[in-house]
């Protein structure tokens, strides 16, 4: 009995998380209240709160659930045979309108901004690691980059992109993914 108790309460907690997910991506995360969330996950309103002492706690499951995945995906990518081709498309591919609304609510929740800075350099440090590890300082010496500003310079450009893109801004871009990808190229072929 315990154990189909205890599975219920996760499944209605999943359903909460994947709910506020769901309004988040459609509304922002201004919309996400606790009423929303639960008519979404087709539960009572104070489920919620049963399951999450504040919103900020619902808020920092969904963000744990989002960057649960960029962590797989990274280390899927650095382990695939081109490594650094694979990284950039895991970023081009990660920098949507959920990190725009994670920056945004970031931006007014104290405790949820320390939680993504904290992940952040995590997240930055062991992907700084495993390039110098794959790639190394010799390798890159050429292009005058070390592991951590090659890694600064392929989040950064993705974070530009997008960015750019959704306000259908264009200028620079087929030069700027050139070099990125004649660098992958370089930098894959060696690994």
């Amino acid at each position: 009995m315990q154990e189909a108790e205890r599975s219920r309460k996760q499944n209605a907690r999943d359903k909460l998380v994947q709910a506020a997910g769901e309004l988040m991506l459609e509304s922002g995360y201004a919309a996400v209240s606790s009423r929303r969330v639960a008519a979404r996950a087709g539960l009572k309103p104070q489920l919620v709160h049963y399951y999450f002492k504040s919103m900020d706690d619902l808020y920092l499951a969904l963000y744990f659930r989002y960057v649960d995945g960029l962590v797989e995906r990274q280390k899927a990518a650095l382990q695939s045979d081109t490594p650094l081709r694979s990284l950039w498309n895991m970023m081009r591919e990660s920098r949507g309108a959920m990190l725009t609304e994670f920056q945004a609510l970031a931006n007014h929740k104290e405790y949820i901004h320390r939680e993504i800075a904290s992940f952040s350099r995590r997240f930055r440090a062991e992907q700084v690691r495993i390039l110098d590890e794959l790639i190394g300082e010799t390798k890159l010496a050429g292009l005058q980059l070390s592991p951590a500003a090659l890694s600064l310079v392929l989040n950064a450009l993705s974070r530009s992109l997008a960015t750019e893109e959704f306000f259908n801004i264009d200028q620079g871009h087929d030069e700027a993914l050139d070099f990125i990808e004649r660098l992958i190229e370089e930098v894959d072929a060696g690994v």
